[in-house]
């Protein structure tokens, strides 16, 4: 019997109760599946307004084994030597020996445990691995990274049926099964839980015997290794009109394994995404009959795809699109730097330039900020961690921080990105950015509903508690279980509006941080900003309610600032973890200082947009006492982070450590790399000339003279000659002969005008 409710409830929560009820947006179930997907982590201590620093310090610095080390060193560093992605791009496939490659040394069955024949990697290793590939070929770290990723192995993992695990685990591992996922429809994209694809549960024949099985109808695109696949998962809607598995007709989203062999099955087409090679197209089917165990779980598992689907989601989209995002980062870092090193104009190296400073420092800082976050959520999931909304910030921004490192890679590269061709190592990674930003749920949609609008509801202290309080069926018991949340939840706000106005006005000076050195009062300000949104946050759900559902302008920029929230918490526990160096102080500064900026710039922009005024101006007064008075980083810190990717250093080796570096002269990056050496010398020695009095335009032609005059040395000498042709060398750019391109020896439009 429950407890009747106090004077307080009925006087006080009972009015809010209602209108709460009213306000209330309705969710669907698949909407619900999606908010209890996955598990909440350091997202909760930035939400709540009291993040707990010394629980992010005090998580464990992410390491691998000694056994992935050398799996690292040895087949994945052999895999990376074999790619040639303009090869790869030539041609429209990997290879037929890497292919065999990939499969003999089971890079397809990492995720999958060695009692089953699999490598049983960690995430974090998993993670490294498609990192260094995709800094070599992002169609090779496609196809290593989508069988690990969410697909049937993960599927299997998590929900098959022993007899399913038995057979299958072991194939999937060995490369004797190639794995795709079937769930994109033509109709059915982001909005996935719309499945137009069918089955009915009914019985059939196979090998002339009657089962118990389901006729299946579909029609799914971009379906990455669909054209090679021999195993495809299937998402699709089941329905039960003759109640031959349960009560239910509409049985709901269901995932099934059915061999591409099956009789009905259709794939091989192909699309071609953003001109990439990896094997990408459509399959379908029309009346397929398949057994009931071909679903993945069995039976018993037959309408819970959905949620399936979600909790697979919110661990893998932590890893693939990350890994491949950060690769590009930390690639561009590497060899855009070198690039400005090597390139000159008007006498002077292009790196010297402050209008190539601005976009190096971004290079290197994204690179720094997404190196930091991948490490630390990979380590979340091994920590046994499902951070639903932290995978949803990581994945966005590690493609969109992907896009515009790229862009200003090619920017400083000028004609030498554009021109495509095996000495061009930039333009391949440059046409797979669509990609990245496509798949895995668009980047639109993960920004504008995913991040605050699930984050808010999965991460907040009480929004959720409050929800279920409203929705149970007891009218006393849901009164009293929601006034004892709704005032738990006004006492939470009414300490954090009060600690956030402080924490403003003081700048954060009495909040309570770890003493961290020469990072210390960048925790503060983190801290003060955590404060801020929780205030924030707070305010602008109520002023709202459930039309915050529909402002998702709104909702994405309260998204942006929960994602500079962690990204930051990410940056000082990686300062913090190799040992605070010195030298990445100007990385971390960087980030911080861009940080805070952009958190100011969007609840600037998310209170000029309120449609409730006198919330808009009661929360400039909290979060802006003193004014708006954070900047971008400067132009000075700008310029040593720059630095930083212009010269060999510590530094710049942390700074792209895990991708794959070429050491050979005949490879495009390894020709890089010996060229930025080759930059350093003749700079050297440069400096000595110039200190002469003599022009570098003419040192070339001033050799003899300069040795006469004791300037430089014979082998000095020797090496600025050598220098200088392996710098020509390094700047040079493919050209093909017409038969190359069109297939035509000659230009018939030249032929015709003569």
């Amino acid at each position: 019997m429950s407890q009747s409710p106090s004077w307080r409830a009925r006087n006080i929560s009972r009015p809010i109760l209602n209108w709460y009820r009213k306000v209330l947006p309705p969710i669907s179930q698949t909407e619900r599946d999606a908010i209890a997907a996955g598990t909440v982590w350091w997202d909760r201590d930035l939400f709540s307004g009291h993040p707990d620093w010394s629980k992010l310090r005090g998580f464990p610095k992410p390491q691998l084994t000694p056994e992935e080390e050398t799996f690292l060193a040895g087949p994945v560093e052999r895999l990376c030597d074999m790619l040639d992605d303009w090869e790869i791009r030539r041609i429209g496939d990997l290879p037929e020996h890497v292919w065999s490659f990939i499969r003999d040394n089971r890079f397809m069955g990492m995720i999958i445990p060695k009692e089953r024949g699999g490598l049983g990697f960690s995430a974090l290793m998993h993670s490294q691995v498609v990192m260094k590939v995709a800094s070599r070929s992002p169609a090779a770290a496609v196809t290593v990274m989508v069988p690990n990723s969410l697909g049937p192995a993960e599927m299997l993992l998590r929900y098959g049926t022993e007899a399913q695990r038995d057979y299958y685990l072991p194939r999937l591992a060995a490369g004797q099964e190639i794995p795709c996922f079937a769930l994109t429809a033509p109709e059915a994209g982001s909005d996935a839980a719309s499945i137009p694809d069918r089955g009915v549960v009914c019985t059939g024949e196979i090998n002339g015997q009657k089962v118990l099985g389901m006729r299946l109808t579909w029609d799914k695109r971009y379906i990455t290794l669909a054209p090679v696949a021999t195993l495809l998962g299937l998402a699709f809607r089941l329905y039960d009109p003759g109640h031959l598995i349960g009560e239910k007709e509409d049985v709901g989203i269901t995932l099934a394994l059915i061999p591409t062999s099956t009789p009905g099955a259709k794939i091989g087409r192909r699309h071609f995404p953003a001109g990439q090679s990896f094997q990408n197209g459509p399959t379908s089917g029309k009346d397929v009959f398949v057994p009931l165990d071909t679903i993945i779980g069995g039976p018993a598992r037959a309408g819970d795809g959905w949620r399936m689907l979600m909790d697979c989601l919110a661990a893998g989209r932590a890893i693939s699109l990350p890994a491949l995002g950060t690769g590009a980062a930390m690639f561009c870092a590497r060899y855009t730097g070198a690039y400005a090193r090597v390139r000159r104009q008007f006498g002077l190296p292009i790196g010297r330039f402050e209008g190539i400073e601005e976009p190096l420092a971004r290079i290197a800082g994204h690179a720094y900020a997404l190196e930091a976050a991948r490490r630390m959520t990979a380590s979340a999931l091994d920590a046994g961690e499902q951070p639903s909304v932290l995978s949803a910030i990581l994945k966005y921004h590690a493609t969109e921080r992907m896009r515009a490192v790229l862009n200003d890679a090619m920017d400083v590269h000028g004609g030498r990105g554009i021109m495509d061709g095996p000495r061009n190592y930039l333009f391949g990674t440059y046409m797979s950015v669509p990609v990245a930003i496509t798949v895995e749920g668009a980047n639109i949609l993960t920004r504008s509903l995913m991040i605050f609008g699930q984050g808010s509801l999965r991460c907040h202290p009480w929004l959720l508690k409050e929800m279920e309080a409203a929705s149970l069926p007891d009218p006393a018991e849901a009164l009293t279980a929601f006034d004892r949340v709704l005032f738990s939840h006004l006492h939470g706000a009414v300490s954090n509006t009060v600690r956030a106005l402080w924490h403003n006005l003081t700048g954060g000076r009495f909040a309570k941080v770890p003493k961290a050195g020469p990072v210390t009062w960048m925790y503060r300000g983190l801290h003060a900003n955590a404060v801020t949104f929780a205030a924030a946050a707070d305010f602008i759900m109520g002023a709202l309610g459930g039309s915050l559902k529909r402002r998702e302008a709104i909702s994405a920029r309260l998204g942006d600032i929960l994602s500079e929230l962690y990204l930051m918490s990410c940056v000082l526990k990686r300062f913090q973890d190799e040992g605070q160096p010195a030298e990445d102080l100007p990385l971390v500064e960087w980030n911080y200082r861009n940080a805070l900026y952009t958190m100011q710039t969007r609840l600037d922009e998310v209170l000029a947009n309120l449609p409730s005024r006198p919330v808009a101006w009661l929360l400039r007064i909290i979060a802006f006492p003193l004014g708006r008075h954070h900047r971008p980083a400067p132009d000075r810190l700008a310029r040593r982070v720059a630095a930083l990717i212009l010269a060999p250093s510590a530094a710049r080796d942390r700074l792209t450590r895990g991708i794959y570096i070429g050491r050979s002269p005949s490879d495009a990056t390894g020709r890089m790399e010996v060229a930025f050496a080759a930059a350093m010398e003749r700079d050297v020695i440069e400096d000595k000339i110039r200190a002469s009095g003599t022009s570098i335009r003419r040192a070339l032609g001033e050799i003899p003279r300069l040795l006469r005059e004791n300037v430089i040395t014979q082998h000095e000498a020797e090496a600025l000659t050598e220098a200088s042709a392996v710098l020509r060398d390094a700047i040079d750019v493919d050209d093909f002969a017409p038969a190359e391109l069109t297939g035509r020896e000659t230009s018939t439009i030249r032929a015709a005008a003569e």
